[in-house]
């Protein structure tokens, strides 16, 4: 398997329109979002609009020109019907920000300007993310040309609740040029696993030995965040149960925060109900403390230095009788013997498939941007992967399943 860097929005032209208002300062951000991400970005800029970012430095970022005219001025010597050509070559037009009056005008097709036009002459997904003051979002108005976009399909990306540059707190913020990019991402990516409901287990457990100390282990959340992601992106519908990491989950994804191994036991169960495939991809401990001081052991106790510990409850041979058609996916973290490990492990628990990571080395494993191991099926076959960045390794493992769901 390949280390080729991850680029969702590759060979995708993303056409940017960027109406007058002040989020409008966070268009050069969202352009290198997309771009990071493989895109292509042609930028159309409203008269009000370069009154807050300039045509510059768009095209500076974009390298292509930027559009702001309806009718190109004689010099430009161009042949095109430009809202047709931009229509037509967009893959996603992403309205971004999107004013109260620009909102006002799609809905009633209107088509005076070149925002306008080339939105009404698309025939790809259109993604609106409107952007004022929380008055004008909440007027009666706003509500009613919003519904009207929905209703016929255009896509849009709720602003955020915070301060807002005119004073006023409330909803009307713009959302983070990452959200955005992501949500372009989704609207973009094949929807294969759309119907499909998928729980997944992400980080660590943490095992509590008093008020101030417990028991864990060096998972981040990072291969599960990716798995997460992947597959909310192609259409599943996505339940995370998770211990305690320092990372935010994909926003469409339902989470459901544990502690120890025992919470995550019982989440599980509870989760399994209707779920089409399970990945236990959080790293659980293997041993819980005995028992549990309710007082902080004062140093040099010998209930630290002899602590006593005991198995922490196995989750996935616990929830075997419960498989039924289900498809499960384990992990396992090894250092010597990977693929004998990862065998037995799988065969052990009743898994249809184990991702077989080694740890212990620099560039793979806990914390780390790549993985390397092995996947290996119930059925046989098997596939390498070295130094695969996690997200990449993902949608790999997604493939698998859907290959064999």
């Amino acid at each position: 398997m390949g280390d080729a860097p991850y680029a969702p929005l590759a060979g995708r032209t993303i056409v940017l329109c960027i109406t007058g208002g002040i989020a409008a300062y966070k268009a050069p951000l969202i352009v290198r979002s997309l771009a990071s991400r493989g895109a292509h970005v042609d930028c159309i800029l409203t008269e009000a609009a370069a009154q807050f970012v300039t045509p510059l430095s768009l095209q500076s970022l974009t390298g292509r020109p930027i559009y702001t005219r309806m009718f190109p001025v004689e010099h430009q010597r161009s042949y095109e019907i430009e809202h047709i050509s931009l229509a037509d070559k967009a893959d996603l037009v992403l309205v971004a920000p999107a004013t109260a009056n620009c909102l006002a005008r799609l809905a009633h097709g209107m088509a005076d300007d070149l925002v306008t036009a080339t939105v009404l002459a698309t025939k790809a997904p259109v993604l609106l993310c409107p952007s004022m003051n929380v008055n004008m979002y909440e007027h009666p108005a706003t509500r009613a040309n919003l519904a009207t976009l929905r209703n016929r399909g255009l896509e849009i990306l709720e602003p955020e609740q915070g301060f807002l540059a005119c004073g006023w707190e409330g909803k009307g913020r713009l959302p983070e040029p990452e959200r955005i990019a992501a949500e372009v991402v989704r609207l973009t990516s094949p929807q294969d696993l759309a119907g499909l409901k998928i729980l997944i287990t992400c980080g660590p457990t943490c095992e509590d030995i008093d008020p101030v100390r417990f028991i864990t282990n060096r998972s981040t959340g990072k291969m599960g965040a990716a798995l997460v992601e992947a597959a909310c992106l192609r259409g599943a519908e996505v339940t995370v149960i998770s211990g305690p990491v320092a990372l935010k989950y994909a926003p469409w994804a339902r989470v459901v925060d544990v502690r120890s191994a025992s919470e995550m036991l019982a989440a599980v169960k509870e989760g399994l109900d209707g779920v089409d495939v399970l990945i236990m991809a959080a790293a659980v401990a293997d041993y819980v403390p005995k028992e549990y001081q309710r007082r902080k052991i004062k140093k040099g106790r010998s209930e630290m230095s002899a602590l006593e510990l005991r198995p922490s409850p196995d989750i996935l041979a616990t929830i075997k009788p419960l498989k039924d058609k289900r498809f499960f996916v384990g992990f396992a973290a090894e250092t010597d013997d990977l693929k004998e490990n990862a065998l037995e492990k799988m065969k052990r628990k009743g898994l249809d498939m184990i991702v077989a990571n080694r740890v212990g080395e620099e560039g793979s494993g806990f914390a780390s941007a790549t993985n390397s191991g092995i996947l290996l099926s119930a059925d046989g076959t098997q596939e390498v992967f070295e130094h695969v960045e996690k997200t990449m390794l993902a949608h790999t493992i997604l493939d698998k399943i859907r290959g064999a769901w």
